[in-house]
């Protein structure tokens, strides 16, 4: 039990998918695992344990930005010793050929956040993604006819900036930057930190470039491709491991 987490020892799984939207992760919890119970509603930041095809999986909301988002993945990772993680969140496009509902596999994250710069100076961190699941993301992506991109991204503390977009992102772009979310640098980050294995698969849901964007009324069902492919890595990986149908 943490400060903002009222789940006991042993009640997530050792397999977590992070969803900022605590509706989203219900909405997971309910369609798509089996006798999934709550674990965790502090702050109302829902958390759920279930299966899918046997094996343990659990969600959890962590709110939005990165500040929100580090102290849920922390605490994940260091009091409920949680080994691998998946986000499944939104992103903003940064390229004109990136369709809006489409997949974002993030392989690393640049962020504007000062945290690496605290940490690292006089270094420049570049946090990634684990490699075994970015692969294996890719495969299953393609294997289930997905429209996927495995690339590049951002992440920025700034939803509302004053800034036009064009121009703060001209030089990300020109190196290959596809998209930008709030999280996934720091996520990448701390699962470093503490050996773990991270990944972050996003939804496109605008583009900043072409300025177009989904309805709200559109979710979550326009998750479900998101949603269905980190659960399929989940089981892929579990039978690559041996842990197919465990309950531990």
């Amino acid at each position: 039990m943490t400060p903002h987490n009222e789940a006991k020892r042993g009640d997530y799984a050792e397999t977590v998918l992070l969803p900022g939207d605590p509706q989203r992760a219900r909405w997971i919890a309910e369609n798509f695992l089996e006798g999934a119970r709550c674990v965790n509603n502090i702050r109302d930041e829902s958390g759920f344990t279930g299966t899918f095809r046997g094996i343990p999986v659990s969600v959890q909301s962590t709110g939005m930005g990165a500040p929100s988002f580090a102290i849920y993945v922390h605490e994940l990772l260091d009091a409920y010793r949680v080994r691998t993680l998946i986000r499944v969140g939104t992103c903003g496009g940064l390229s004109e050929a990136l369709e809006l509902r489409s997949l974002v596999i993030s392989q690393a994250a640049s962020g504007d956040s000062n945290l690496n710069r605290q940490l690292f100076a006089p270094f420049e961190y570049a946090p990634c993604a684990d490699f075994g699941l970015l692969r294996l993301a890719s495969d299953r992506a393609a294997a289930l006819g997905l429209p996927c991109v495995v690339a590049r991204t951002a992440s920025s503390d700034v939803f509302y900036h004053p800034e036009e977009v064009v121009k703060r992102y001209a030089r990300l772009r020109q190196h290959g930057i596809v998209a930008v979310d709030m999280e996934t640098s720091t996520f990448y980050t701390l699962a470093a930190r503490f050996s773990a294995r991270a990944l972050s698969i996003c939804t496109v849901v605008d583009n900043m470039i072409t300025v177009e964007e989904t309805e709200l009324s559109e979710r979550q069902e326009l998750f479900r491709p998101m949603v269905e492919l980190a659960l399929d890595v989940v089981a892929n990986d579990a039978t690559r491991n041996g842990r197919s149908r465990a309950t531990s």
